[in-house]
């Protein structure tokens, strides 16, 4: 019986190690005199941070995503430039158009209505967004947990990398991702934003399936969400954890659709490269989401290549693909320079197509694919 029990246990810790992809023999049963065998856990598809994240989430016991109500509320808009197509966009939508517009520095309203507590929407562009944080008034910094942070799309890009920075990627932060919406200039009647979610088919329970819907996360989410659906524009809502899968879904869009298009001898739509291009966009997205995981761990949710090209052909028929030096630090960030076919293609952009001269780029040997010789498919067929 004692034998069996032994045999059991050792067994048990072999299959657990084993699951990890460790060669080692437990020390339970390794042959005496022989030295212990000194491994390393390999493990790519997590970090430390991100064990912590998650650690954090269970340790809130939250089930449920209390929701609060719109309302006036503040929207920052950069001192620098002259109009702010996000901050237009947003402050639209509010069907009482009574929100308070201010830029850095201004001092922040003790309370709007009724309230003490508002959304503060940071409709900042990117390049702004550091000194902003780093600069923060101390009249600003009891209201960080009232900030909507703006994230997505050619106007906010990835701005991760800076929000962690000052510790504000968080659950409890308020975060918006603006890729589902037009951002039509309103000052000068071009329209009012609408919404650029599509269907794409249906799931197995015969579901409407959806692909490019803005998404939002936080304390305010409740209010953000409110905001755009009384306007009909689809705002999926979750914890933390699942809008960051939607951020980089995003993110991965706008950085290897418009690279693969942008390459091009002719201008080239986001809708050509998903119809024209597929097979190596489908590859460069594949290390992409494999950097997402080893780097970040961050694993995008199945059938993201469904939705990214089915979002591609729906709503990006007119939209060229550029690559924009201003915007470089928020599309090709990390994890994304560290994929060897896009820092390719990065590579033969700067040096045979005169693009992004100015930035520095990780040197690598390239040899473009042979679709790269015309704007369609290389065999001529469309």
């Amino acid at each position: 019986m004692k034998f069996i029990l032994y045999f059991l246990s050792t067994s048990f810790a072999i299959q657990r190690i084993s699951a990890f992809s460790i060669a080692v023999v437990p020390s339970s049963i390794q042959t005496a005199g022989k030295p212990r065998v000194e491994t390393s856990l390999r493990a790519t598809w997590s970090n430390g941070q991100a064990i912590k994240e998650y650690q954090d989430f269970l340790a809130s016991g939250k089930q449920e995503i209390k929701l609060e109500k719109d309302g006036t509320s503040v929207i920052v808009r950069s001192a620098t430039q002259q109009d702010s197509l996000i901050a237009n966009a947003i402050a639209y939508l509010n069907p009482k158009k009574d929100d308070v517009v201010l830029t850095p520095g201004t001092t922040l309203p003790q309370s709007l209505g009724d309230r003490d507590s508002y959304p503060i929407y940071i409709a900042l562009p990117p390049q702004e967004l550091n000194d902003f944080l780093q600069t923060l008034p101390d009249d600003w910094k009891p209201r960080l947990g009232d900030f909507v942070f703006l994230s997505g799309g050619p106007l906010c890009g990835v701005i991760e990398p800076i929000l962690k920075k000052y510790g504000y990627a968080r659950d409890t932060m308020t975060q918006l991702l603006c890729g589902g919406f037009t951002t039509p200039d309103t000052n000068i009647g071009k329209g009012k934003p609408r919404d650029l979610s599509c269907k794409i088919g249906t799931d197995a329970k015969g579901e409407s399936k959806w692909a490019g819907e803005t998404a939002t996360c936080g304390k305010w989410a409740g209010a953000v969400q409110e905001r755009f659906e009384t306007n009909d524009i689809r705002c999926k809502i979750g914890f933390y954890r699942e809008w960051r899968r939607l951020m980089w879904e995003r993110a991965s869009l706008d950085a290897v659709f418009n690279i693969v298009g942008a390459v091009r001898d002719e201008p080239t739509s986001i809708k050509d490269v998903a119809v024209y291009y597929e097979q190596e966009t489908s590859d460069m997205l594949w290390q992409v989401t494999s950097n997402l995981r080893g780097w970040l761990a961050v694993t995008l949710t199945y059938g993201f290549e469904e939705r990214l090209f089915g979002f591609a052909e729906a709503r990006f028929a007119g939209v060229q693909c550029e690559i924009s030096e201003e915007m470089f630090p928020y599309v090709f960030c990390a994890p994304f320079d560290k994929g060897n076919k896009l820092v390719e293609y990065l590579n033969y952009a700067k040096d045979r197509k005169g693009l992004i001269q100015n930035i520095e780029l990780p040197k690598c040997d390239y040899s473009p694919s042979k679709m790269l010789q015309g704007n369609l498919r290389s065999d001529g067929v469309v």
